[in-house]
């Protein structure tokens, strides 16, 4: 397996190309995504182990996820239980890759204390509403910026691995490592990607709604704002999870999963 070294204006196609295989089944690959949401979301609210569990099945119901946008750039029929397809397979892979991701994280996150000593990781482990308050009043500036340089290689490394592992049968090391060198060498379309996020999910909207809200009575704001949140969950969201598939498809020239 080689990863492709694409053009930079590739990153603004995945954008394009994963709205596109939205399109083709708006409401069930909506129902997906935010059916992978709310299991994420319920089961970290559970103490103790939440977290935990939440980052191990993460990778699974993403595959599954990646699974639907294939098969609706393929015309093929998908449904909810094609979210849990991953399950049916050798899973157990999948289950040391969203353990791993979770260490990983947890040791990006712990870089911030070489700038606060150690006050922005306590408020986002705070277990309780007091102790968050007592912190909320720091500086975390330069410690969110420590924290996203280790975070950065991170979302590399687990950029494409979930797929790697599930659908190419690599190993957890290897499929960690082609994820993050497929990343640095398309490190131009993957910024184009993030602006084009930028640009769509964001400047674009913020005007409309700015110009909507100078022009219309001000009673309709929060009609506004609810109306802008449904966008951004129902066409967006499934969109960039869209757009992930069609950066697989295209850095590793896949046509037909092997």
């Amino acid at each position: 397996m080689r990863a492709q070294n694409l053009p930079a204006v590739a990153g603004w196609h995945w954008l394009q190309q994963g709205f596109a295989i939205y399109r083709r089944n708006p409401l069930l690959f909506a129902m997906q995504v935010m059916s992978y949401w709310f299991i994420i979301v319920f089961i970290n609210l559970l103490p103790v182990l939440g977290a935990l569990v939440a980052a191990l099945i993460n990778p699974a119901l993403l595959v599954g996820l990646m699974l639907s946008a294939r098969h609706l750039e393929h015309n093929r029929p998908i449904s909810l239980a094609t979210l849990f397809d991953a399950w049916r397979g050798n899973y157990k892979p999948l289950l040391w890759l969203g353990g791993l991701y979770l260490l990983a994280s947890l040791a990006a996150l712990a870089l911030s204390a070489l700038a606060d000593g150690g006050d922005f990781l306590r408020f986002l482990l705070a277990g309780d509403k007091v102790e968050r308050a007592a912190l909320e009043d720091g500086d975390f500036g330069l410690p969110v910026l420590f924290a996203l340089l280790g975070l950065v290689p991170v979302f590399m490394a687990w950029w494409f691995a979930p797929v790697l592992v599930a659908w190419h049968q690599q190993g957890v090391g290897k499929a960690l490592f082609f994820s993050f060198m497929a990343c640095v060498i398309n490190w131009r379309p993957f910024l184009v990607y993030g602006l084009g996020l930028c640009l769509v999910g964001g400047v674009l909207p913020g005007m409309a709604l700015g110009v909507l809200g100078m022009i219309l009575p001000s009673g309709l704001a929060p009609l506004l704002g609810a109306l802008a949140m449904f966008a951004l969950v129902g066409v967006l969201a499934p969109t960039i999870f869209a757009s992930f598939y069609v950066a697989y498809r295209d850095i590793f020239g896949i046509s037909e999963i092997v």
